[in-house]
């Protein structure tokens, strides 16, 4: 049987790019998010898909979706666990702490829902393991003005993603991190269009390639952090 693996956040930008590249290599692929017919444009009608509609910040749906999964394959070899979002560039005065927490709500809580879900499982397989890789960001190691709420979330992933390698290692469970800058996803280059002062982007695609390299790694190799970004952004010089 192909290997397998569920992709959050999978309707749009990054998770669409790689649940397309991964089904193109004949993975058998779980796409979760919130809206069906996006997931359901995403996966083109592919046999190997698994459409299931799931927000990531409900623990009983994501149980729900992984059982499905579970129930259909009778293995989970790789999560990437990708849903996340934004907001606004605000200062911390400005930001309201409901939306500060929908934030986290998603970026941090969504993501432990999640890897708990696919921890479980791969611990409870025969033969025990996988790998889950987060998604993470630039934004974990220096921030962009404007963005507590976005950056506090992203640090939290980098210690979730050092908690899960840790204690994923009794069970064969490997942890890595993407951090990525600038994708241009359709929402990013709407931004960018006409702005002449807009930062370079990268492709969706390139992204998902990064993420089949890590997923492809053999059994006792880990890509424990990986920074993917336009080779001409100011990430570097900006913390």
């Amino acid at each position: 049987m192909s290997q397998t693996i569920l992709i959050t956040g999978a309707g749009s930008g990054i998770g669409r790019a790689t649940a397309r590249l991964f089904l193109q290599q004949g993975w058998q692929v779980g796409l979760l998010g919130r809206n069906r017919d996006s997931l359901q444009d995403s996966a083109q009608g592919h046999a190997n898909a698994l459409v299931l509609p799931c927000d990531v910040t409900d623990a009983t749906a994501v149980d729900a979706a992984f059982d499905k999964a579970m129930r259909e394959w009778g293995r989970l070899d790789i999560l990437f666990n990708n849903a996340g979002r934004g907001m606004n560039a605000a200062t911390p005065d400005q930001v309201a702490p409901d939306d500060f927490a929908q934030v986290i709500a998603v970026n941090v809580t969504g993501m432990f829902h999640c890897a708990r879900a696919a921890f479980a499982a791969m611990r409870g397989q025969t033969p025990q393991g996988g790998r889950i890789i987060n998604n993470g960001s630039i934004s974990a190691h220096a921030p962009r003005a404007g963005s507590i709420a976005y950056t506090a979330s992203k640090h939290a992933v980098t210690g979730m993603t050092r908690s899960l390698s840790l204690d994923g290692r009794a069970f064969d469970i490997a942890c890595g991190q993407i951090d990525i800058g600038n994708a241009g996803t359709d929402l990013l280059k709407q931004v960018a269009a006409g702005n002449p002062k807009a930062e370079p982007m990268i492709e969706v695609e390139t992204v998902a390639d990064s993420v089949l390299h890590m997923a492809r790694l053999p059994k006792g190799a880990n890509v424990q952090f990986m920074t993917v970004m336009a080779t001409k952004m100011p990430f570097i010089g900006r913390g």
